[in-house]
């Protein structure tokens, strides 16, 4: 490609992520320009309502409200959906594809569900998806998987991959807030949708560790597979408890490829204050991989938002036009591996476990005995605090398996002086 050359953009959908692409074109595209020799024009957008104000003043005849507008326009070589959803994206990708044009996306739903689908057909017709803000926001996460650790044999992914539930946490962490109260501040300052059910329900964190597990492990995987646990459990007492063990809690989205299979899951965990993970904050994302060559290595910054997320789909939108250019087809990884998706019964871990019971002799004795006769060794065991003739029970346990851990709860809760309300939470080692 020549330098300085003109290349135009389809965008459908001018949302909060279109907005910030719209905003960065405008004010780095001579950056860009000057750093690529690619000029990057959006030539037309697909909006719902012609009348509605933008965040960039773009000329009227850019915006319209037909799909083919986009799609089937000879000059637009990259088509850039940020609709989100399943459908109609799928559909109006699958077109794009057909027509010869490469595809930058932010939709994690959708590459979650069906991104092999649509890989398959982009290699069928000779061109390539590019999905970098699909998980990582503006994280680069995809890129590394793909192309810096391609080398690795990747052990594990950690990651805190939910900007929401990651502020949630840290304002009880940090002010002392219960969950319904940093839930209100994470949706005054827009970092929660007003229906937050699939940030706090752990179904986002899924969705990205799916995508970013396929890529890392080599396979596909279904995001409805996953064991997934949110963060609605989590109380001012564990958060208190936890630190005071020398532990924060954050939700994790966790890969492991154990000899016969991959284990993938999602959900609180006591994480140590000296892991690199617990000091990620706020609405920041992280991700900490393992891998045989590499070693230990953490990726961290803003996993959302406008213009975080908009450099992620320039960066890709920059990645489709030089690939282009270069006339090379999909690059994607051939046909996946196929692993076994394990139980989570198989994971071996460390618990920390919250009970009411009755203050009366003998109960941490029961406790024990309840536990040991599973086989469950106990690493701590104390009594936090009375209230009404009720004590707040507190226990880690050492390393073991999660189906002995389950059976041992499940004889502790049938004691008559223990509560059923009881809190439990896995332990990252």
């Amino acid at each position: 490609m020549s330098s300085g050359e003109e290349v135009k953009i389809g965008m459908l959908g001018m949302g909060t992520v279109g907005g910030g692409v719209a905003r960065l074109l405008e004010r780095n595209g001579e950056l860009l320009a000057g750093r690529t020799g690619i000029k990057l024009t959006l030539q037309r957008v697909l909006v719902r309502d012609l009348s509605r104000r933008r965040a960039v003043d773009l000329p009227p005849q850019t915006y319209t409200t037909s799909p083919d507008a986009v799609i089937r326009d000879p000059a637009i070589s990259v088509v850039v959906e940020l609709m989100g959803g399943i459908e109609p994206a799928r559909t109006l990708i699958s077109e794009a594809l057909k027509e010869k044009k490469d595809v930058v996306t932010a939709n994690k739903d959708l590459m979650a569900q069906h991104g092999r689908e649509l890989l398959d057909l982009a290699r069928r017709c000779g061109r390539n998806i590019y999905f970098e803000a699909s998980a990582g926001g503006g994280i680069p996460l995809i890129r590394p998987l793909k192309h810096c650790l391609v080398a690795n044999r990747i052990r594990c992914i950690i990651g805190i991959i939910n900007g929401t539930t990651n502020y949630i946490l840290t304002r009880m962490s940090f002010d002392d807030m219960d969950f319904q109260e940093a839930l209100a501040r994470a949706q005054e300052l827009g970092f929660a949708e007003a229906d937050p059910s699939s940030d706090i329900e752990g179904r986002d964190a899924a969705y990205k560790l799916a995508i970013l597990a396929g890529i890392a492990f080599n396979c596909q995987v279904d995001p409805g597979e996953l064991y997934i646990e949110g963060i609605k459990n989590v109380t001012r007492a564990d958060i208190h408890y936890a630190r005071e063990l020398g532990y924060t809690i954050k939700l994790l989205a966790i890969g492991e490829e154990k000899p016969g299979g991959l284990l993938l899951r999602v959900h609180p965990a006591l994480v140590p204050l000296a892991h690199p993970l617990a000091s990620v904050h706020d609405e920041f994302n992280a991700l900490f991989i393992e891998g045989d060559l590499i070693g230990e290595a953490m990726f961290y910054g803003r996993g959302a938002g406008a213009l975080p997320t908009a450099s992620a789909v320039v960066a890709d939108i920059i990645d489709a036009v030089r690939s282009r250019g270069r006339g090379e087809g999909s690059p994607h990884p051939g046909k996946p591996e196929q692993k076994k998706l394990l139980p989570l019964s198989v994971l071996d871990s460390r618990f920390y476990v919250r009970f009411l019971a009755q203050d009366l002799p003998g109960v941490f004795g029961a406790l024990a005995t309840a536990f040991g006769d599973e086989g469950v060794s106990l690493d701590m065991i104390i009594q936090k605090r009375k209230k009404n003739g009720v004590a707040e029970i507190v226990l880690v346990t050492h390393t073991v398996s999660e189906e002995r851990f389950q059976r041992a709860m499940e004889k502790a809760l049938r004691l008559p002086t223990i509560r059923p309300e009881a809190a439990v939470f896995r332990v990252l080692e």
